[in-house]
C-alpha cells in the first residue's frame, strides 16, 4: 500500500522532477506534487510525495528529514490525511462564524 509524505521547507526553485529524483533513491515514487499559491502560481515551499510502500517511505523519512537540499533543510514526515485535518478544525457555536452579525 502506498504512503504519502509531506515535504516541507522546499526551496522555491525546486521542481517536481528534482524531488522525484531525490526520493527515487529510497524507493519507487508514484507521484510528486509541489503546492503552489492559487493566486500567484508561485510555489508555497512544501510538497507531497507518494511512495509505493511503507518501508520505502519510512526509509526516505529517516534519510531525508533534516537533509540540506538546494540550500534548505528539508522536513520530511508522513502526511496527515485530509479527513484528520478537517476534524481538528474547531467550529464555533454558529457553524464556524467568527463575528456576530447584526
Amino acid at each position: 500500500m502506498s504512503k504519502t509524505l509531506y515535504v516541507g521547507n522546499v526551496a522555491y526553485n525546486v521542481t517536481e522532477g528534482m524531488l522525484n529524483n531525490l526520493f527515487s533513491q529510497y524507493g519507487r515514487v508514484i507521484s510528486v506534487k509541489i503546492i503552489v499559491d492559487r493566486f500567484t502560481s508561485r510555489p508555497r515551499g512544501f510538497a507531497f510525495v507518494e511512495m509505493s510502500n511503507d518501508e520505502e517511505a519510512n526509509n526516505a523519512i529517516n534519510s531525508l528529514n533534516g537533509k540540506n537540499f538546494e540550500g534548505r533543510d528539508l522536513i520530511v514526515a508522513e502526511a496527515r490525511s485530509p479527513k484528520n485535518r478537517r476534524s481538528q478544525r474547531g467550529r464555533g457555536p454558529k457553524g464556524g462564524r467568527r463575528f456576530r452579525r447584526f
